[in-house]
């Protein structure tokens, strides 16, 4: 038997002491109420005490203690302020959790919503998407605003607001739909006019508002945007936003999966609202002729949104049974496939050609191209070879390359029969540059193609690579001019304001008169497509441009005495020299062993396979930002169909959190 001597005195009448408080309901000018307690007293009982002395007879169930010296929530309501640490000198407010925030919408309509200022901001995402109806908040984000250029006039202009104050947050991952909208939105006229503002586009904006808004002059400027990415780790609270405070909304990582436009009404016209005005603010760059189809399709969508009846999803129920159905379907059709029809997929196919070849190789400044050589080119599996003629492809070729892992840009001109594929090879040294021109469209689709899956790993055998060619083709076709067409269609149709459908840059080049025809001319090729369609076509010549999906950081790289840019794409890591804008070495994902950051230093350190080892320090932003970009792509590619409607929060904050996450 073990005996413990008690010594005398009650155990009981542990020492009380003061603690103040800070109640936010009781006015700013309150003083903060003084409660006497001791350290073994729990959070919950604190928070009793609070409520009894401040008599207000109100639902307390969403007030919580925040810390303020430590920048922290007390939401442990059974720990005690001796295992939290708190002591007499601590200065605690009871404030609730949720609180009124304005959230900026791609389209650029602004929402005042009931956000959770406690939970990690990727929680408090997922909750605003959940509310307005967005399928995979995983890829969007909150962050700082980049404020517009003001004029004296502007100044007592007031943003409208679109009030969703009044709607409860809901934990459903999928909201319970009424006539196609989720049923908060059906209560009331006013309610279903902010979801139609939600789900339909925006008309192309005035010339003077597109000059009005931020624009990024070169690639820094681009990487200072992405330094105001909030912690997705950490509330919002934590990172100095108050009640009422802006924050713009916007898709963060670019792999957008599975979209499926009757499900995805306000996710595809936000993605293609964010998709136009990257074109208009020229944050990501594109040929002339790329500009006059995105001015074409955005004039074709806005015609098409005022004439075309917004189409809402039906029942739920319904929607399942058809999923069902169609996977059922694809099911059975791969167990009918005939033994010839396996053995035909299993023969990798293969492209040859002559095609005609300009090479760069790892050049420290920008070099001119020589002349065009032509060569018999081979491509098989992941690689191309060729050789000087088809006779001597028998034999060893002049040269063999491995796609993977290269960057694929095309430079077409349809109006000349320009038809180039541009690929930069990661060498030893840097980057090698391989031109190829080919001949026609019909040789360009299929050889573009073929690069494209090389790059990506995948070879011509892939089930992608006919629909990837239909793809490009169905895009030249959309450059075609139709010559003579365009007259009378510019005769009438006076109202197209041209300068609304394209970037200042040619509102410079051009005057409208001059816009007018060639806008009208790309219209001829898109004017057949439905709104669904052509929302997607954009967004598909979006997602096709070289620089899609690249987000730049200013860094500068461990024994090197000048500052680079990092490009973080949803599949690589791309170092460019900031003096000629030129890509130095990429670094794929897959090939990546782990990487980590030295949180005391800054500095992230990356280890790829065959002994590469990289480390950085973030000049335009804080490293938990690159962070969380390389883990939360890491993240999106372990998204399956199957797992679809659960997400693995645990995952990501564990690829994307860092030392500081939990």
């Amino acid at each position: 038997v073990l005996t413990v001597s008690v010594p005398s005195g009650d155990l009981s009448d542990m020492a009380s002491w003061d603690l103040s408080v800070t109640v936010e309901d009781l006015g700013p000018d309150a003083p903060p109420v003084t409660l006497s307690v001791t350290s073994d007293l729990h959070v919950g009982g604190v928070i009793l005490k609070l409520v009894e002395k401040t008599q207000i007879n109100r639902d307390w169930s969403d007030h919580g203690l925040w810390w303020d010296q430590k920048q922290r929530w007390l939401l442990r309501t059974p720990w005690s302020l001796e295992k939290y640490g708190i002591h007499a000198d601590a200065r605690l407010v009871f404030m609730p959790q949720h609180k009124a925030l304005r959230v900026g919408l791609p389209s650029g309509k602004t929402l005042r919503l009931q956000a959770s200022f406690s939970t990690p901001v990727f929680q408090t995402v997922m909750a605003i998407c959940r509310m307005i109806n967005i399928r995979h908040p995983e890829e969007l984000s909150l962050l700082r605003p980049v404020e517009e250029k003001k004029k004296k006039k502007d100044k007592d202009l007031e943003e409208e607001l679109h009030d969703l104050t009044g709607v409860p947050l809901s934990s459903v991952s999928r909201p319970c739909l009424y006539n196609g909208m989720p049923a908060h939105f059906a209560d009331s006229a006013n309610m279903e006019v902010i979801y139609k503002m939600l789900s339909v586009t925006q008309p192309p904006p005035a010339p003077e508002a597109i000059a009005k808004q931020y624009r990024p002059a070169s690639v820094v400027d681009k990487a200072h945007i992405n330094g105001r990415w909030l912690d997705s780790s950490r509330c919002l609270l934590q990172q100095g936003i108050q009640e009422n405070d802006r924050l713009w909304l916007r898709f963060k990582y670019y792999t957008l999966y599975d979209i499926e436009p009757k499900y995805d009404v306000v996710r595809l016209t936000q993605l293609y609202e964010q998709a136009r005005w990257a074109v208009l603010l020229e944050d990501i760059d594109c040929t002339e002729e790329e500009m006059m189809l995105f001015g074409a399709l955005q004039y074709h969508i806005n015609k098409a949104a005022q004439s075309e009846p917004q189409v809402l999803s039906t029942s739920t129920a319904m929607d399942d049974l058809e999923s069902a159905l169609q996977s059922l379907e694809v099911k059975m059709e791969g167990e009918g496939s005939s033994a010839s029809e396996l053995l035909e997929n299993m023969t990798a196919p293969e492209l040859n050609d002559y095609l005609n070849k300009a090479f760069i190789h790892f050049r420290p400044k920008k070099l001119t191209l020589k002349g065009y050589k032509q060569y018999w080119f081979k491509f098989q599996d992941t690689s191309i070879s060729y050789f000087k003629s088809k006779e001597e492809s028998i034999g060893e070729p002049i040269q063999h390359i491995n796609l993977k892992g290269c960057e694929v840009a095309p430079d077409v001109n349809m109006a000349a029969q320009k038809f180039l594929i541009r690929l930069l090879i990661p060498a030893p040294e840097g980057m090698n540059e391989l031109y190829l021109r080919c001949e026609n469209e019909q040789q360009y689709a299929q050889w573009m193609a073929g690069c494209r899956l090389a790059s990506k790993g995948k070879s011509l055998a892939d089930s992608s690579f006919q629909s990837e060619i239909q793809s490009i083709r169905s895009f030249l076709a959309m450059q075609k001019t139709n010559s003579g067409s365009h007259g009378n269609a510019a005769a009438g149709d006076e109202s197209i304001n041209t300068h609304s459908l394209v970037s200042p840059r040619y509102h410079k080049k051009y005057k409208a008169k001059q816009l007018t025809p060639r806008i009208l001319d790309a219209y001829q090729n898109v004017a057949q497509l439905s709104l669904t369609d052509a929302i997607m076509r954009f967004l598909q010549i979006w997602q096709a441009l070289p620089d899609f999906g690249l987000s730049y950081v200013v860094v500068r790289f461990k024994g090197s005495r000048k500052d680079e840019v990092l490009g973080i794409a949803p599949n690589r890591l791309i170092r460019i020299d900031l003096g000629v804008g030129d890509v130095v070495k990429t670094w794929r994902y897959n090939n990546m062993k782990q990487w980590n950051v030295n949180w005391d230093i800054r500095q992230v350190a990356i280890e790829f396979e065959g002994n590469v080892n990289i480390a950085f320090s973030c000049v335009t932003a804080d490293c938990k930002i690159v962070h969380e970009f390389i883990g939360g792509y890491i993240f999106m590619s372990t998204r399956s169909r199957e797992k679809s409607d659960t997400l693995n929060e645990e995952l990501f904050h564990k690829l994307t959190g860092g030392h500081e996450a939990l």
